[in-house]
């Protein structure tokens, strides 16, 4: 017993992960018939071992996911006529409705980059003025990921042409574009990766091969923490039926064709919605396992030809972006962009509903950004990227439009900030948006 907590009967079941990175000792994990899960943060369970003071994050918000649209998003489609509070959403907001109280949109804010040309200067979303620099997300999980299995994940959905992320010496970092890989990554240490490569192909769930731990570890837990378990492992379970799918050839989201489909992930230019979408799913299941407390998500953009509510889109994605103003391209781009909100909105959702060790919806203290390095793609310049911040304890549900001499840097300064790094300074930006946000 613990604090009055029975939590002895299954501790031989729990270990803190394998140490790979000297950070990771305080997390728990189920462990049994050759499979190791990540369990979510439960307050039945103490960590194995506490935080200290240096490594515990100081701010109101604990954690930073930033997502990236390569091909950016049709300016006059997404930013609402009105500022303030008083907005009406625009067509590519309306996804997010139900969130008009958790996230703020703004115009207006850019970089003011070193060398504005067009998809090359893209680089410099995350960095600021010059892309060989440290970028937004490395710098927040230098302070708030050390405690973390992986100081920060590094996705893709789609090609990813050019680097989003960049380490303390401005060198590009590799993303990861498989959910199957992301998967194993979260949910298996490598002694186990062989074992659940089978489980995977074999149809069966990594939840079957620990059951009958997983009944005793729900036994000896709180309520609370047997709802959360409940909905984790039926979160887990979804999202490996659909990998197990994609993994097989008769499998309902792969058609029959003469050529071989994909071995595992949703690869093909056309599949982009579907890998953007089970890696948000994934990127959830990281956050409420604390396996990450930073994640970027690059959705890229170069020949894809979408299927949106079983409407076939006329051009590929790129080309829709470079539409030369023809109305019809503009309508089909912005049925896209609405469609990267609605997955958007679907994560929020989930942020939602999961909770931390305190019991709190991961969104009160996850800071969820997402926006883009291009401004119009059509012409090809770097001014007025649209940026759109949810959660982590702010002020939302207004639209904010730059003023004078206002830096998209001086928003991450105010995220930096939140985040409680002390960073009062991001490439050229020295300023912040705190007296509008907190």
């Amino acid at each position: 017993m613990n604090g009055g907590r029975p939590w002895g009967p299954f501790l031989h079941s729990l270990s803190s992960y394998m140490n790979f990175d000297n950070h990771s000792s305080r997390r728990h994990f189920l462990k049994a018939t050759g499979v190791t899960l990540a369990l979510p943060m439960l307050e039945s369970i103490r960590p194995l071992v506490a935080d200290t003071a240096e490594d515990r994050p100081v701010g109101p918000a604990k954690r930073l996911i930033c997502t990236g649209a390569y091909l950016g998003y049709h300016r006059e489609a997404i930013y609402p006529k009105q500022t303030g509070r008083d907005f009406e959403m625009s067509p590519t907001l309306e996804p997010l409705a139900k969130h008009r109280d958790d996230f703020t949109i703004f115009s207006g804010f850019d970089h003011r980059p070193a060398k504005a040309d067009g998809h090359d200067t893209w680089q410099t979303f995350l960095t600021g003025k010059d892309r060989n620099s440290i970028s937004l997300d490395q710098l927040a999980a230098s302070r708030v990921g050390t405690t973390t299995r992986y100081r920060s994940l590094q996705l893709s959905a789609g090609k990813a042409k050019f680097p989003m992320n960049r380490d303390e010496k401005g060198r590009p970092m590799p993303m990861i574009s498989r959910p199957s890989v992301l998967y194993r990554k979260l949910f298996a240490v490598p002694d186990d990766q062989e074992r659940m490569d089978y489980i995977l192909k074999s149809g069966r769930s990594a939840l079957d091969a620990a059951l009958d731990d997983a009944r005793q570890l729900r036994r000896n837990v709180s309520e609370a923490d047997r709802k959360k378990l409940e909905e984790y492992f039926d979160s887990l379970r979804e999202v490996e039926s659909r990998i197990q799918r994609r993994m097989s050839p008769d499998g309902p989201l792969v058609p029959k064709v003469d050529i071989k489909p994909p071995s595992y992930d949703p690869l093909a230019p056309s599949l982009m919605i579907e890998a953007e979408k089970m890696m948000y799913d994934l990127m959830a299941l990281a956050l409420e396992t604390d396996s990450s407390r930073v994640l970027t998500l690059f959705l890229g953009g170069e020949g894809q030809v979408f299927t949106i509510d079983g409407e076939a889109l006329k051009s590929g994605y790129h080309m829709l972006s470079h539409h030369g103003n023809d109305s019809r391209k503009i309508a089909q781009l912005v049925k896209v962009d609405r469609e990267h909100m609605r997955c958007l909105a679907k994560f929020l959702d989930q942020l939602k509903t999961k909770t931390d060790a305190e019991g709190r919806p991961l969104l009160d203290t996850t800071l969820v950004m997402s926006g883009t390095g291009i401004g119009d793609a059509n012409a090809h310049v770097n001014n007025d990227l649209p940026t759109l911040v949810a959660g982590g304890g702010l002020k939302h549900g207004q639209h904010i439009r730059a003023g004078k001499d206002q830096l998209l840097g001086d928003i991450y300064i105010s995220l930096l900030q939140q985040l409680g790094t002390g960073v009062d300074k991001f490439s050229n930006a020295t300023r912040n948006l705190n007296e509008a946000l907190l």
